[in-house]
C-alpha cells in the first residue's frame, strides 16, 4: 500500500504505468480517490482529479455545512461548486450530507444547481445513494404516524393503569378532537357510551 505501506493492497491506481496501489480504507488517509459510478475507477494521489476551478477561497471562508473555515485553496480536502463557485465546504462534510441528502436531493447548499454539482461530486469521488433523502423515509415519520395513547384525567379510575385501552365501554379511550394530545377513558371524565367526541380542558 503506497499510504501504509503494508501488504494487501487491492485497489490500483487507474493511470496508465501507475504502480502504487492501497488498501479501500486508506484512500482519505493517502489522498487517493475512489469514483463510485461507471467503472468505479481509483486514483492515487498523484494522479486523482482535481477541480477545474481558477479561484481559491477569499480568507476566512467557511464550509457551509459545519461553519468552520476551509483550506487557503482548493485542495483533496476543500471543494467548491463547480456551478456558482461561491460554494466551500470540506471533503468529509459534503460526503455526509450526501449520504444524508441522496441522489434526488443532493444539490448545492447555495446556488441549488443539481446537474453540474452531482458531476463534478462523483468525478471528485463524493458517494451519492441513489435513494430519497433521509429526511422523507417512512421511519422519519414513524412518531408523526402515532395516536396519543394514555389516560391523561386528574384522577384515572382505570384498574389496568392509564396505558390501557379497549375498543368499547368504560374503559375505551378518546383522544380529545381538538388538539389530539390529550385522551381519557369513558368513566375517567364521566362520558356515556353515546358520546362519540370529547375535548380536553386546555381546548
Amino acid at each position: 500500500c503506497c499510504v501504509c505501506g503494508r501488504r494487501g493492497a487491492a485497489v490500483d491506481c487507474c493511470k496508465p504505468r501507475c504502480e502504487r496501489s492501497f488498501h479501500l480504507p486508506c484512500a482519505l488517509r493517502g489522498l487517493c480517490l475512489t469514483q463510485y459510478f461507471g467503472d468505479c475507477r481509483a486514483f492515487c494521489s498523484r494522479h486523482r482529479p482535481r477541480q477545474a476551478v481558477d479561484r481559491d477561497p477569499e480568507p476566512q471562508t467557511h464550509c457551509l455545512l459545519c461553519l468552520e473555515t476551509v483550506g487557503r485553496r482548493k485542495s483533496y480536502r476543500t471543494m467548491v461548486c463547480p456551478a456558482c463557485q461561491h460554494a466551500w465546504f470540506h471533503r468529509s462534510c459534503i460526503q455526509a450530507h450526501a449520504l444524508h441528502a441522496g441522489s434526488s436531493a443532493f444539490t448545492c447548499m447555495l446556488c441549488r444547481d443539481k446537474e453540474v454539482f452531482q458531476a463534478e461530486m462523483l468525478r471528485m469521488g463524493i458517494y451519492i445513494p441513489r435513494r430519497p433523502p433521509s429526511w422523507e423515509t417512512l421511519e422519519a415519520f414513524e412518531g408523526l404516524m402515532e395516536t396519543h395513547g394514555r389516560c391523561d384525567a386528574a384522577q384515572c379510575l382505570c384498574p389496568e393503569g392509564r396505558g390501557h385501552a379497549e375498543e368499547e365501554g368504560p374503559w375505551q379511550l378518546l383522544v380529545c378532537r381538538s388538539c389530539a394530545a390529550e385522551g381519557t377513558h369513558r368513566s375517567c371524565s364521566s362520558l356515556t357510551d353515546s358520546t362519540e367526541s370529547w375535548e380536553c380542558q386546555g381546548c
